[in-house]
């Protein structure tokens, strides 16, 4: 809502002075002359009190869709509120949605940046800021939802000085791939073969995959089986492949738009095959999956309400260190566990942050 004065603007303003009788009519010129000045600024006051403020926008791109980002666009909105941004009445937030179709990105971007928004939100990896980085130089990017190191993979210079118009919150899901993997050998002590199912189309993730999970499923007496997918198409396939090799669990690393567009058909194979599995967010335990570790999804989306107020206020992206994750979430599904015959150890369960019953 645009907030307008409803102060009056002087008669004289509109052309229609009103004179009254008294000393002024002896005309003295500087009486006259202070009369001009006095009027000309309640003009310029009562015009400017007239003016409705400008509403600050942001756009928000994803690679998801509205369904799979709801409760991430909702935490941030909360968290926006508490800070003195409303929605629809002093900010306006244009979503901008790729259905986990990547040649949509650039055109997405593009039309952001023709809407002149004020910041852009990016909620995703790194080619969806590369994307909105390649489609804009000056309107500030707030990232968030990253899982590769912002340096190594060139959107930024340094955590400390971002440098550019990138800046925001990253996950740190690859550094923890091997805790992933320490957490479901607890949940299943007679882990053996875990298949590892992956995007090969973006090198970071490849490189996760073939040399670091490696070495943490060495120190744990753990073969690797992964397996890739490249398409939609491809997933019954894999799952066909999978039942042949009966592996003793499944885990999926941080990943494409292949994998967070498909939590339920993901989580629903490893239910449906008995197969204890491990992800990067709770979203999939919440669709069926039996455990996840990492960054807590809320409590990161929340914390652009912060970027967004600094930003707003006249602080440059370069000058806003980018944030590393703080809070971790555990979060076990018993009902999966139930439902695959598996017993989880309490000392684990006490652990968890939250338990989906």
């Amino acid at each position: 809502m645009q907030v307008i004065s409803s102060k009056r603007v002087p008669d004289s303003c509109s052309g229609n002075p009103k004179s009254k009788s008294g000393p002024a009519d002896q005309n003295p010129k500087w009486l006259g002359l202070f009369a001009i000045v006095v009027t000309f600024a309640m003009c310029g006051a009562a015009a400017q009190a007239q003016q409705p403020k400008k509403v600050p926008r942001l756009g928000y791109l994803s690679l998801g869709n509205p369904t799979s980002e709801s409760a991430r666009a909702e935490a941030m909105r909360l968290a926006l509120r508490e800070r003195g941004y409303i929605e629809g009445q002093n900010i306006a937030t244009e979503y901008r949605y790729a259905e986990g179709k990547r040649d949509r990105l650039p055109d997405l971007a593009a039309e952001l940046v023709r809407l002149k928004v004020d910041i852009i939100v990016v909620s995703g990896g790194g080619r969806v800021i590369q994307t909105a980085k390649n489609a804009t130089r000056t309107i500030p990017i707030v990232m968030v939802g990253l899982s590769a190191d912002p340096v190594e993979t060139g959107l930024i210079e340094s955590l400390a000085r971002p440098g550019g118009n990138v800046t925001g919150i990253s996950t740190l899901s690859r550094e923890l791939g091997g805790k992933r993997l320490e957490l479901l050998k607890e949940a299943v002590p007679k882990l053996a073969r875990v298949a590892v199912l992956y995007d090969p189309v973006i090198p970071f993730f490849v490189r996760d995959v073939k040399e670091v999970l490696p070495v943490a499923a060495k120190a744990l007496r753990l073969t690797l089986q992964p397996l890739e997918i490249r398409a939609a198409d491809d997933f019954e396939k894999v799952f066909a492949a999978l039942n042949k090799r009966r592996p003793d669990g499944l885990y999926f690393p941080p990943g494409g738009p292949l994998t967070f567009t498909n939590e339920k058909r993901i989580a629903g194979f490893a239910l449906k095959s008995r197969l204890p599995s491990m992800y990067v967010n709770s979203a999939f335990v919440e669709a069926g999956g039996l455990m996840s570790y990492g960054a807590d999804q809320a409590d990161s989306y929340r914390r652009v309400a912060y970027f967004v107020d600094r930003i707003l206020k006249g602080t440059k992206p370069a000058d806003l260190p980018v944030e590393q994750p703080m809070r971790f979430e555990l979060v076990v599904n018993l009902k999966t566990a139930k439902q695959i015959g598996l017993t989880i150890d309490p000392n684990l369960l006490a652990r968890a942050t939250k338990i989906i019953r």
